[in-house]
């Protein structure tokens, strides 16, 4: 018994490295994500059913209670009986993929079976059918898993080969050599296929955790690079930005040397090579041109891509992204390494999120020099800025939902579209309408609503009067703003916000309130009449909202703000209501 154990946990071995190696190819993460469709059924069905004829050729076969073969290559004889570890490959499938690919898998394991013959083998046939069907709907019990555990897993494989023994009696039910083998082989079968397959869920889930914890770190780095980009993208000059984003990536990112460029010539060099890689130098390399020309980041693994002419350039690879603006590529940077091998897959993905980012920031920039142009000195430095750690978080819940809730995915995006076009041109207008300020909250809404789930629960009573009213864009996004991450910031669940609209004495009185922590006695007469800068306490975002209003409605507009007496905290100010009939008048 323990020789046989041996010899099934080798073949296993083989067979999970064998299976573990298919784990790497792309498609396979579409099982994980139970995102199937019938080309995906067909190849996985294939692919595990073919590991699954792997499993029998690397069988045992029995004669008179002895072992007589080690590799299956050839029919089996009417007399022999061959026991093998189809079985775990066929329990892979149906744990990944689910009835259909299981059953797939186990129809190709089970006509290959019936080929060989031998005792038994329509029992064997049988019972790798079932176990791919089986164990699929076992599987849908644990659909809220990536990837099963290894205990259940392990719990999961003990059965098959328990079937497959039973049906081996049930088929031969007077037969002393199938008594005996069975006898001989359930244990060793049993242990080897259990834990085979314990060990290679295992081995998914610390691989898929090892990328995805890879993958987080990397965006977590290429996000904070594009925040500590910014003030370099607003600078006036063309070479100081250069110099700054170009010293911030070399700084950053374990590269040789990197480059900023127009579509001309370099701004500005940093790291390896700069005795010859130099400010001013004309652009020369194919790469570059063709990113100009595709937008797209191109990598090049050879020093001739370069065009470098020094003969002792230390420069061999090169990754090359673009900065866009309306979809244009303006700007170039180079990643240059010092030798291919250290251009991995990591940093093509990262270059490509770098891309992206300093290119939204760069949009972001834009939009607020814009506004700089347009409106005085004074209102400059309040208007509402564009987050750009709301975009990231908004962008990144958009993309997971297009996994789980697609519908939710698009309603997201449409909403973010709005509230991104709405804060684009805020530079247009000192006075906004209020159906177009409510238009904006309620998709700042919805989107924090998808974001903070059971956290917070925030509704909206708008103006339903004839009345008219203007106000400042992006008066009221904020404050609802400022209660979610100040006011409801140790909240964990059931924090409520209200905005309410009233018509009182002629005008229009906007009320947010939220059941949160409130503020100080020492901040409470502060709050909204001088910047607070302690991030903690809300920042300068009440203060920067009541110099607009009052700037652009008068003293009578300013905010308002008071403890309710039933805990948390209102703000609230007034606005004036217009007519309609005077309106048309206007």
């Amino acid at each position: 018994m323990g020789f046989l154990t041996m010899i099934l946990v080798q073949r296993l071995g083989l067979l999970l490295i064998s299976a573990f190696l298919v784990s790497r190819i792309p498609g396979f993460r579409s099982l994980l994500d139970r995102e199937m469709d019938v080309k995906t059924t067909i190849v996985h069905s294939v692919i595990y059913g073919l590991f699954g004829i792997v499993g029998t050729i690397s069988g045992v076969v029995f004669e008179d209670g002895e072992i007589v073969s080690n590799f299956i290559f050839s029919p089996v004889e009417d007399d022999q009986l061959l026991v093998s570890s189809s079985l775990v490959p066929i329990v892979i499938a149906g744990l990944l993929g689910g009835p259909a690919v299981g059953m797939g898998a186990g129809w190709i394991a089970g006509i290959h079976l019936f080929f060989l013959g031998g005792m038994g083998y329509s029992a064997s046939c049988l019972v790798n059918i079932l176990t791919g069907l089986l164990v699929g709907m076992t599987a849908r019990f644990f659909a809220q898993e990536r990837v099963i555990s290894p205990l259940k897993a392990l719990f999961i494989g003990i059965f098959p080969p328990i079937l497959q023994m039973g049906l081996l009696l049930i088929f031969n039910p007077h037969s002393a050599f199938i008594l005996h083998v069975v006898d001989q082989v359930s244990l060793p079968l049993v242990f080897s296929n259990s834990v085979a397959i314990a060990i290679f869920t295992a081995m998914i889930a610390a691989a898929i955790n090892e990328q995805e914890r890879e993958a987080a770190s990397e965006t977590k780095r290429a996000l904070t690079i594009a925040e500590d980009a910014l003030p370099y993208l607003k600078k006036e000059s063309q070479i100081d930005m250069a110099r700054g984003i170009a010293e911030l990536l070399y700084k950053r990112l374990k590269v040789a040397a990197v480059s900023v460029s127009n579509c001309e010539k370099v701004l500005a060099y940093v790291g390896l090579g700069d005795d010859h890689h130099q400010t001013g130098d004309p652009l020369q390399d194919d790469v570059a041109e063709e990113v100009m020309r595709t937008g797209e980041v191109k990598v090049a693994y050879t020093k001739e891509h370069i065009h470098c002419p020094h003969p002792h350039c230390p420069l061999q690879a090169v990754i090359v992204l673009p900065i866009k603006e309306a979809n244009k590529t303006i700007q170039l940077i180079h990643l240059y390494f010092r030798k291919s091998q250290h251009i991995r897959a990591v940093e093509i993905v990262l270059a490509e999120g770098l891309g992206k980012l300093l290119s939204n920031q760069l949009a972001v920039a834009r939009s607020e020099k814009l506004q700089t142009l347009i409106r005085d000195a004074e209102l400059r430095n309040m208007e509402a800025q564009i987050n750009p750690h709301f975009l990231f978080n908004t962008l990144h819940l958009i993309a997971t939902l297009f996994r789980t809730d697609p519908e939710k995915a698009r309603h997201l995006t449409v909403q973010l579209g709005s509230f991104m076009r709405f804060n684009l041109r805020l530079a247009a207008n000192s006075l906004v309408e209020l159906k177009k300020e409510c238009e904006h909250v309620q998709s700042y809404i919805a989107i924090i609503q998808a974001r903070f789930l059971d956290r917070v629960t925030i509704s909206f009573s708008p103006y339903e009067g004839k009345g008219e009213a203007l106000l400042p864009p992006s008066t009221i996004q904020p404050l609802v703003e400022n209660s979610i991450h100040h006011g409801l910031k140790n909240v964990a669940k059931g924090g409520i916000i209200r905005i309410d609209m009233k018509e009182m004495h002629g005008k229009l009185r906007i009320t947010v309130y939220d059941n949160g922590i409130g503020f100080s006695s020492t901040l409470l007469s502060r709050a909204g009449h001088a910047p607070i800068e302690s991030e903690r306490e809300g920042g300068t975002g009440l203060y920067n909202v009541n110099q607009r209003l009052i700037g652009m409605l008068g003293e009578d507009s300013r905010l308002q703000i008071r403890n309710h007496p039933k805990g948390g905290c209102e703000v609230f100010f007034d606005i004036p209501l217009i007519s309609q009939e005077r309106r048309h008048l206007a």
